[in-house]
């Protein structure tokens, strides 16, 4: 079994927004792995940071990852940071991994700055932000097959496009 998709992007690039539309629109089960964890965890992922820390959450998170990369054959999206597991990054070889990539300025405005982000939280969270986005964008484009850009786009065109790099029209084809 292996997933359609897997989507992968930092916060507020789309990821639980698309995912489940384009599982939707594929005719396939959602599956995120960050409600996995919670489930899991029994606790949601800013306790988890704040009781045990980053480090006891990433490794968390990895477990969840393996397990959902054999179990689903859907849309399967992961949080933001996944990627920056070595174990991770190995896994997702072979499958197809579609990047949402997301300007700053726009990355910003969907997060809002949420406390329930634990990365985002402290005194200056645009840059908190931004150095995320410097940080992780050359992680994103190593494990992706497919990048697609949503600044400026709706979930709807976003899946459209996902949808018509997954399964090119077969008239595309016989050209």
């Amino acid at each position: 079994m292996t997933p359609r998709a897997v989507i992968v992007g930092p916060p507020g690039s789309g990821k639980s927004t698309v995912g489940p539309l384009l599982a939707e629109h594929l005719g396939v089960v959602f599956r995120d792995a960050d409600d996995d964890i919670v489930e899991r965890a029994g606790q949601s992922i800013s306790d988890i940071f704040t009781t045990s820390g980053e480090p006891a959450f990433r490794a968390l998170e990895e477990e969840a990852v393996a397990l959902a990369l054999e179990e689903c054959d859907g849309v399967l999206s992961l949080g933001g940071g996944a990627v920056l597991a070595a174990g991770t990054r190995r896994r997702l070889a072979g499958h197809r991994v579609v990047f949402l990539n997301v300007g700053m300025a726009e990355g910003v405005q969907r997060v809002g700055l949420s406390s329930a982000r634990p990365l985002l939280a402290g005194v200056n969270p645009r840059a908190t932000y931004k150095n995320l986005l410097d940080a992780r964008l050359p992680i994103y484009q190593e494990v992706a097959t497919l990048e697609v850009d949503t600044t400026g786009r709706t979930p709807a065109e976003v899946v459209e496009t996902i949808a018509d790099l997954l399964e090119p029209k077969a008239s595309e084809g016989a050209r």
